[in-house]
C-alpha cells in the first residue's frame, strides 16, 4: 500500500486559521459578516431556518385565506394570484428598503423571517405558472398572455414605485440639495 501525499489544508498552513463557510447563495439566510466560525454558523443556521419557516407559515396561510375569500372561476383571469403577487412585490420593495437603509440596522433574522418567509410563502411563482398553463391547455390563448404579461409588469411597478415611497419616507420625505 502506497502513500499519497496531499495538499496542506488551509489549518495546517495556518494553525490558527478558522475552518470558514462561504456566504449562502440566497441572501435572505446570510445573518451577519461572512465568513462566520464553522460552530456558530451551525446555531445561526437553525435560527434562520426557524425563522423563514414560521414566517413562511404565515405567508402561506395569508396566500390561502385570500384564494378561500377570492376565489376564481377555472378559464377565467386569476386575480387572485395576480394581486397576491403585486401585493407580495410592493411589500418586498418596501422592506428592502426599511431594511438597508435605515439608520438603525434591524436584528439579524427581520429579513428571513419578514422576506424569504412571510413574502416568500405569501407571494407564489408555482400557482402562477400554473395559472397560466391551465389557461393555455384550456385554450384561452388572450388570457393567458395578459396574466403572464400584467403579472411580471405589475409587479416590477408595485416594487419600483413602493421602494420609491418608502425611500422618500425613509430619508426625511424630501430632496434636499447640498449647496
Amino acid at each position: 500500500m502506497t502513500a499519497r501525499a496531499s495538499q496542506p489544508s488551509d489549518t495546517q498552513r495556518d494553525p490558527g486559521a478558522t475552518q470558514w463557510h462561504t456566504e449562502p447563495t440566497d441572501p435572505d439566510t446570510a445573518v451577519g459578516p461572512w465568513p462566520q466560525p464553522v460552530p456558530r454558523q451551525r446555531q445561526r443556521d437553525g435560527e434562520v431556518l426557524a425563522m423563514i419557516a414560521l414566517g413562511g407559515a404565515a405567508g402561506a396561510c395569508a396566500r390561502y385565506g385570500a384564494t378561500v375569500l377570492w376565489p376564481v372561476v377555472p378559464g377565467t383571469f386569476p386575480w387572485t394570484t395576480f394581486w397576491i403577487n403585486v401585493i407580495g412585490s410592493a411589500t418586498l420593495g418596501v422592506l428592502m428598503v426599511v431594511l438597508t437603509e435605515r439608520a438603525a440596522a434591524p436584528h439579524p433574522l427581520v429579513r428571513p423571517f419578514l422576506g424569504t418567509g412571510v413574502l416568500g410563502g405569501f407571494t407564489t411563482f408555482s400557482t402562477f405558472a400554473v395559472d397560466a398553463q391551465q389557461l393555455l391547455s384550456h385554450r384561452h390563448l388572450a388570457t393567458a398572455l395578459l396574466y403572464v404579461v400584467t403579472t411580471l409588469v405589475a409587479g416590477g411597478i408595485a416594487v419600483w414605485i413602493a421602494a420609491g415611497i418608502a425611500r422618500r419616507s425613509v430619508r426625511g420625505g424630501s430632496r434636499r440639495s447640498h449647496t
